[in-house]
């Protein structure tokens, strides 16, 4: 990513402690033409290797909502740059491990299995042995937004406070919206784009969220500039669990953000199939519904056990989006069907109401 758009946190967060950790990262590709989207997940637990959860994994949630994943136990064959976003996780095909970044034809050419990715490349090949369904990735990225105002320089997504060790886990959306252009082989389903919106974020931490959710979508019917991140959960604050939530859109070279810290924001989340989200500060105020009529497909996040199926997704729902000034104007009113919602951990036997 050009210097001026690259966010804090960008760089990988271990620091070669042996307690529990983890870092995810999620890549996100829009394909409105064909309707579809493939968000690619990545994660390592427990680098100094030799603990129980020690490894890392890829997975995809692709065309359909249909899920792939991929174990690398290997902790010698991931690399993450520490200054700027990197990361890679791959098998040889001569069986050794590797731990660097590698140019796409070297990587196409070496790598029997795996992925890298940086704020400007995303490339892969994973294979599920028992069904043989394969994806093949490779695409180019251009970031447009990170996360603040572009003519700034880049925020936290969580705040001041988040450069110390008192929130769990760390998140920071990476790049708010960019435009993609290579290909994706869906098991034999080859899908070509060129200047695709693009999305990408991470989390990290020594601690995981009890319960939360997400809203994504930077595909927004005649809104081509226009990208909105939106979430809740329960974390933890150094001894305590707290509920916390965000609403933030970057539209038309402006960054809306509707933050704790300058805004009343509130929900009412279904466990599923409906999401329901507004903010109000000194100068907007914003409405977010999103739906989905589908079962969504059950993902595996990071936990304290582990890699485990936690967490429902799709990426094809429906969100309404009124953003209006406190006079009551309407600034914009935008929708899309190409929406990606979530909900995680637990409980969610009723509607969480905030």
């Amino acid at each position: 990513m050009a210097n001026s758009l690259q966010t804090p946190h960008s760089g990988y967060h271990w620091d070669g402690n042996g307690d529990r950790f983890f870092e995810g990262w999620y890549y996100r590709v829009t394909l409105p033409e064909w309707g579809q989207s493939f968000g690619f997940m990545y994660s390592i637990d427990d680098p100094i290797g030799g603990k129980p959860h020690s490894g890392g994994a890829a997975q995809i949630l692709g065309a359909g909502d249909r899920y792939l994943w991929r174990t690398f136990p290997d902790v010698r064959s991931f690399w993450g740059a520490r200054d700027y976003l990197g990361l890679g996780h791959a098998r040889r095909t001569n069986g050794k491990h590797s731990c660097q970044r590698l140019a796409p034809a070297s990587f196409e050419r070496e790598m029997h299995e795996g992925y890298q990715a940086t704020a400007t490349l995303n490339q892969g090949y994973i294979q599920d042995p028992g069904s043989q369904f394969y994806c093949r990735w490779h695409y180019e990225i251009q970031p447009i937004y990170g996360w603040g105002n572009p003519n700034l320089p880049q925020q936290a997504t969580g705040g001041l406070m988040s450069y110390l060790p008192i929130f769990e886990p760390g998140w920071q959306i990476l790049m708010a919206h960019g435009l993609a252009t290579g290909w994706i082989d869906w098991n034999g389903d080859r899908y070509n784009f060129t200047n695709a919106p693009a999305y990408s974020e991470k989390n990290w931490g020594r601690s995981f969220p009890q319960k939360w959710f997400w809203i994504n979508c930077n595909s927004f019917i005649c809104h081509p500039d226009l990208a909105l991140t939106a979430g809740g959960g329960r974390r933890k604050v150094l001894w305590w669990m707290e509920s916390v939530g965000l609403i933030c859109l970057h539209y038309q070279g402006k960054f809306y953000e509707f933050v704790p810290w300058n805004s009343q924001v509130s929900w009412r989340v279904q466990p599923w199939g409906r999401w329901e989200m507004q903010a109000r500060n000194h100068q907007f105020e914003i409405l977010l519904i999103g739906k989905c009529d589908r079962s969504g497909t059950l993902v595996r996040v990071p936990t304290e056990e582990g890699l485990s199926f936690r967490c429902r997704d799709t990426m094809n729902g429906r969100l309404l989006l009124e953003l209006r000034e406190i006079n009551g104007r309407t600034l914009l009113r935008a929708e899309s069907f190409l929406c990606g919602l979530e909900v995680g951990g637990a409980p969610w036997d009723e509607a969480w109401v905030f």
